[in-house]
């Protein structure tokens, strides 16, 4: 076992209670495609260490497959929103972004970033009010006493339902666009100086003149002040609404335990780090076979 996977497992803390013969209830809130392939990762590993897995997940999920013998529990619960519409809409994201958003305007492009975004928000959204205001599911979920929760934190959710049911919670994440959500919810600096904003569309490194600086700095402010990923102010009256206190999404997605940031910390801009961030990259890597003569 890698010193990468013994760290995150330990990060978790979901290393079983040997005096009383059990391990730790996991809930899992899973996002599609590549982000789905990466959790699904970390959850065979947890399967191994007998830990008890259960993934929440809603009927529409299109790689989420609850027929699949892996080990781990399903809790699918009913949504409005079909299969095909769910992935159609991804589709069209995903071309839009690919082939149809040009990338030659600044302010065309960004723009055009923040729609697809917040249509994707949306649908989000959607299916968080269906499994939070499920009342069946959410006592159930109550009953079964789970002791963290997995999530993955470019799909907002996970953290709403830890604090629904008064539990930890940990994410999974690549990085979120201009890193909003590891700067204003984890803390984390990113010095503008010699760190190159994601998503710029700048080809900087973390030696930067004075003017590639200054253009930096430049998106820097774009991203804080205009550009978001969510739709903000309905995501904080929702949470605000189900929770019965004032609070926004920045705030309840500030509590992780836990941020596993999914690459190598050897391919990231050096910069200060917390230490409820640690690098995971490789986890969805497995040992090449050896060769048949």
């Amino acid at each position: 076992m890698s010193m990468t996977w013994t760290s995150a497992f330990l990060l978790l803390q979901v290393n079983c209670y040997f005096k009383f013969g059990s391990c730790l209830k996991v809930l899992v809130w899973p996002t599609e495609y590549s982000h789905w392939m990466n959790m699904k990762t970390i959850l065979d590993e947890l399967l191994q260490r007998v830990h008890e897995v259960t993934v929440l997940t809603s009927s529409a999920s299109i790689l989420v497959d609850t027929n699949k013998t892996s080990g781990s529990k399903f809790e699918v619960y009913p949504t409005s929103l079909s299969k095909d519409v769910y992935e159609d809409t991804f589709m069209s994201l995903i071309s839009k972004m690919v082939y149809d958003i040009p990338k030659d305007s600044f302010w065309s492009y960004f723009s055009q970033m923040q729609e697809i975004l917040w249509e994707f928000s949306d649908y989000a959204l959607m299916l968080c009010k269906e499994a939070v205001l499920n009342k069946k599911y959410m006592i159930k979920l109550q009953e079964s006493r789970f002791n963290v929760i997995l999530a993955d934190a470019i799909c907002p959710c996970g953290e709403l339902l830890a604090e629904l049911l008064q539990i930890p919670f940990v994410y999974s994440l690549r990085f979120s666009p201009g890193y909003t959500f590891e700067k204003y919810s984890g803390g984390l600096l990113i010095p503008p100086s010699y760190v190159p904003i994601v998503l710029s569309e700048l080809k900087l490194s973390d030696q930067m003149a004075f003017m590639e600086r200054v253009k930096n700095m430049i998106y820097v402010l774009y991203f804080d002040f205009w550009f978001q990923t969510c739709n903000m102010r309905t995501w904080d009256r929702f949470y605000s609404e189900t929770l019965g206190r004032p609070t926004t999404l920045y705030e309840t997605l500030g509590k992780a335990e836990m941020w596993l940031i999914q690459t190598y910390w050897n391919l990231e801009f050096p910069r200060p780090l917390l230490p409820n961030f640690d690098f995971v990259g490789r986890l969805h890597c497995k040992p090449a076979k050896p060769l048949q003569m």
